[in-house]
């Protein structure tokens, strides 16, 4: 496996805001504040970013593949404005009913990630806001990291608490910014030699 640095995004309600009627046009697309500047923050340290997202719109007729390009190209657009990139977008386009194995909670997604960029998942965070999410990093070996935005933003403690005692090696986070800044934080401390000359 290789060193390649990559962090795994869910879309709605970590990168954009969530619509339970689906993101169907790029003016739909409306990022989550912070959202875009904690992406290019992380890519300029050297991380890449992919996006792993459910998009039963597209087997349930709602959307169709242009308009998914179009949305993506568009938040393409907008993370370039900041200086930051997402290298590729992996979607499950199933219906619930359909029992594929790519969409989440099931693994799917995230092993193709794994193969296509030859990389341990062990050493790999993924951002989720839900607990669907939260189980597909578990059941992939991904790390699981929960931020308190999107369909998080309203969890009660009990909630919380609940999601935390089912993947019990969840960090929490206030923000995607947060996220941003801990795995920075954590990626400095490992690099840090006890005992060196600054």
């Amino acid at each position: 496996m290789g060193t390649t640095k990559l962090v795994i995004y869910g879309r709605d309600g970590i990168l954009n805001e969530y619509r339970a009627d689906h993101v169907k046009a790029p003016e739909e697309w409306v990022p989550v504040r912070g959202a875009l500047e904690a992406v290019a923050r992380l890519n300029h340290a050297g991380w890449h970013a992919v996006v792993a997202t459910n998009q039963a719109g597209i087997g349930s007729g709602m959307i169709d593949m242009a308009s998914v390009n179009a949305v993506h190209a568009h938040m393409n657009r907008m993370l370039m404005a900041v200086g930051g990139r997402i290298d590729a977008v992996f979607f499950c386009p199933h219906v619930p009913e359909a029992h594929c194995s790519c969409r989440k909670p099931l693994p799917g997604m995230m092993l193709d990630i794994g193969r296509r960029y030859g990389v341990d998942l062990a050493q790999v965070p993924m951002v989720c806001d839900t607990l669907r999410d939260l189980h597909a990093a578990q059941a992939a070996g991904c790390q699981p990291h929960l931020v308190l935005c999107g369909r998080a933003a309203a969890l009660g403690d009990d909630e919380l608490r609940h999601m935390l005692q089912q993947v019990p090696r969840t960090q929490v986070h206030e923000s995607l910014l947060a996220f941003a800044e801990f795995v920075l934080r954590r990626e400095h401390a490992s690099e840090s030699v006890p005992g060196s000359l600054i």
